[in-house]
């Protein structure tokens, strides 16, 4: 049976209630310059930070958005639009302006990780795709983030991406895996496309292959100058001996060397320091011993603090899903964030903030800019015409002005990784602890409260910070 791959149709990378809004804000004539927030509510994994990632994609949406006569014939056959709201609808495009957090800086909670102004209509239809480039990436950049970290604990060592073939999204999560600090892809494609490198290891399968394990070592020895085996097809203990027979007589008669073998399965700890034992008794100190199978950040610390001999890792499920942890009862698999409106100027020039009551989930009104400490002692989240607190660091960066993306807004990816990694080791220590005994300081300024309670009460209520 064929399978047709879906074509990609900006216009309609909505969910249903954009453009039924956007219809409704045409016919009433309500299209005034609005601001709109993307933040999220709480860190991911019971940490306490974000590694932002996914600004590049985002703003690729901004760029690509309209509406082809195919999409406009479909809108009118599922809704009954005027004909004049379609007219308007093959024309629109981003006209607006974008500040942003750069991807691989370090965020909090309610922080705009994107700041949208634009005219209703434009600002409303970007929403989803703008939430849907922002989250994912996000979330996989901090969980790559935290796996790292704590398989560097005491020393370096490496993580690479093994999820393909079970990520949501294969490509975005070989891109934000790399800029949370992963050393290596599995998937070619992604190898390919942003020219990170590729590892990979052999199969037990073709392990399987071979009427024996020793055949099947000496095949994979004779075919690399450079060559991993894997040890847990049958039996890990028994397969490193054989494994340390080959690489001696590999070694001896064509220079070719056993870099490193792998465990996938059964007791990593016992197992790993055994292995080690082995290696070391037969000099071959230099042979790394690596580790996969429905590995995470958690699991990983746990194998340390056993003493597990461990010198990297390969992490696929995870990563690919953005994984919590049931054992540990911790959320996992997407990242709540938000896109809410802040601000908006009618055509008379009137200014109003805006608003949600909603407890917990009650927004802040105002067009917000973000300040951090030098020292990192504190974020201050403010209204845009209050004045920079001294010596702070301005957060948010004009990425689109007019709809046109600002030079050099959009850096190459190993820039990307470079800054995110720069910014995760400044990070103070306690706030990337796999779990956050307490948040990182994030001030409201006075004026945004200020403004908070008299927007609550022009609304006829009050608000409780």
């Amino acid at each position: 049976m064929h399978r047709r791959t879906p074509s990609f149709h900006p216009g309609l990378m909505t969910d249903m209630y954009h453009p039924d809004s956007a219809y409704v804000s045409w016919r009433t004539g309500r299209n005034g310059l609005t601001t709109f927030d993307l933040y999220t509510r709480k860190a991911p994994f019971g940490g306490a930070y974000l590694l932002t990632a996914g600004l590049e994609s985002a703003i690729e949406f901004a760029q690509s958005f309209r509406y082809s006569s195919e999409e406009l014939r479909f809108l009118a056959h599922i809704r009954d639009y005027d004909a004049a709201f379609l007219d308007e609808l093959a024309t629109l495009r981003f006209t607006g302006e974008i500040l942003a957090l750069p991807e691989g800086t370090i965020a909090f909670p309610n922080e705009p990780l994107i700041r949208v102004t634009a005219p209703f209509r434009e600002a409303i239809l970007l929403e989803a795709g703008l939430l849907q480039a922002m989250a994912l990436s996000t979330l996989i950049a901090t969980k790559a983030s935290r796996i790292v970290y704590a398989a560097e604990q005491g020393r370096v060592r490496r993580v690479s991406e093994f999820a393909f073939r079970r990520a949501q999204e294969p490509m975005t999560v070989a891109r934000a895996s790399y800029i949370g600090g992963c050393s290596s892809t599995s998937l070619l494609n992604a190898a390919y496309e942003y020219r990170l490198p590729a590892t990979g290891t052999v199969p037990h399968a073709l392990i399987e292959l071979f009427e024996t394990e020793q055949e099947a070592f000496e095949a994979v020895a004779e075919a690399y100058n450079r060559y991993t085996l894997l040890l847990d097809t049958y039996d890990a203990r028994r397969a490193i001996h054989t494994a340390i027979e080959v690489a001696q007589r590999s070694q001896e008669s064509m220079g070719h060397t056993l870099a490193a073998v792998r465990l996938d399965s059964g007791d990593l700890v016992a197992d790993s320091k055994y292995i080690r034992e082995q290696l070391r008794n037969a000099e071959l100190d230099s042979v790394r011993i690596l580790a996969s199978g429905d590995l995470d950040e958690w699991k990983i610390q746990d194998l340390l603090q056993q003493g597990a001999e461990i010198d990297s890792f390969g992490v696929g499920s995870a990563l690919g899903h953005g994984a919590g942890s049931v054992e540990r009862s911790i959320e996992g698999g997407s990242l709540g964030t938000v896109y809410k409106e802040a601000w908006y100027v009618d055509d008379a020039g009137t200014e109003f903030p805006k608003m949600k009551i909603a407890g917990m989930k009650s927004t802040w009104p105002g067009k917000k800019e973000v300040y951090r400490h030098p020292h990192w002692e504190e974020d201050v989240i403010q209204l845009s015409h209050e004045p920079r607190p001294d010596n702070y660091l301005r957060l948010l960066r004009p990425v689109m002005r007019g709809g046109v993306v600002i030079p050099g807004s959009l850096p190459p990816l190993s820039e990307i990784r470079e800054l995110a990694q720069q910014n995760l080791a400044h990070l103070p220590a306690r706030y990337r602890e796999l779990t956050a005994e307490q948040p990182y300081p994030v001030r409201f300024s006075k004026g945004l409260q200020t403004l908070r309670k008299q927007t609550a009460q022009a609304l006829g209520t009050e608000i409780v910070f």
